[in-house]
């Protein structure tokens, strides 16, 4: 939204844009230096619920550093958040433009798909363990912006743990899966185990999406919203 001048730290995790590589790092989510943030004067810190961080979150409180929590649980949470950071970084009208683009993309995507029937859908976090998304994640409200319905929409947790037993029990009719670096081991690229007799596999429905584009709930949710929609869907989009 036009404030990258006015960033000056973050994480190892935080790659893009190009720009974002060149901030100071503060190490990761999990374990963040604390004494180099302090060193960057910060006047507020963007962190997120799923780092769990609240040990962090008091020393910032205790150097009267202003802490803003973004938890999205599903695509307008997403754009929520960009409107409250727009709000507190005096962005506002940048921010409402970027939503506002957004959204229209958004929109069309369900336009597309709309009245087609929803595809099963198993989204593979990893493979070994089996991870996947659950009710409370942003990703399972993509897969139903997208023509799909998630397997484990009813799992009452954002990223949950899957026996094999029920991966198996599920039976999707599509399998989504991530590549990319931020993904790790080469073993979580490919289909797990408890799902390779699944008509998924057995009718070639296995999507590989880029993971930066599904496990960061920033804009560029709208580039996997997308890509799960042509995916799912490639006859609307002709």
């Amino acid at each position: 939204m036009g404030a990258g001048d006015r960033l000056v730290g973050n994480t190892t995790f935080c790659d893009y844009p190009p720009e974002a590589k060149n901030a100071e790092k503060v190490g990761d989510t999990l374990q963040p230096n604390i004494e180099r943030l302090l060193a960057l004067h910060p006047q507020m810190v963007l962190v997120s619920t799923a780092s769990q961080l609240e040990a962090f979150t008091k020393q910032l409180d205790e150097h009267d550093i202003a802490v803003y929590v973004t938890d999205p649980r599903d695509l307008e949470g997403v754009f929520r958040s960009i409107l409250s950071v727009g709000d507190l970084l005096n962005e506002s009208i940048a921010a409402s433009e970027l939503v506002k683009q957004l959204r229209a993309r958004s929109d069309t995507v369900e336009r597309a798909v709309a009245g087609r029937a929803p595809v099963s859908v198993f989204f593979q976090l990893s493979g070994q363990p089996l991870y996947t998304a659950g009710k409370s994640s942003f990703v399972t409200n993509l897969i139903e912006r997208a023509g799909g319905c998630s397997v484990t929409a009813d799992v009452n947790e954002a990223w949950p743990r899957l026996s094999d037993e029920a991966a198996l029990a599920s039976r999707p009719d599509a399998v989504i899966m991530l590549s990319g670096d931020a993904m790790g081991a080469e073993a979580n690229t490919k289909v797990a185990a408890a799902l390779r007799n699944s008509p998924a596999v057995q009718n070639g429905r296995v999507y590989l999406i880029d993971g930066d584009l599904l496990t960061r709930p920033g804009p560029r949710l709208i580039d996997g919203l997308e890509q799960i929609a042509h995916a799912l869907h490639p006859e609307a989009f002709k």
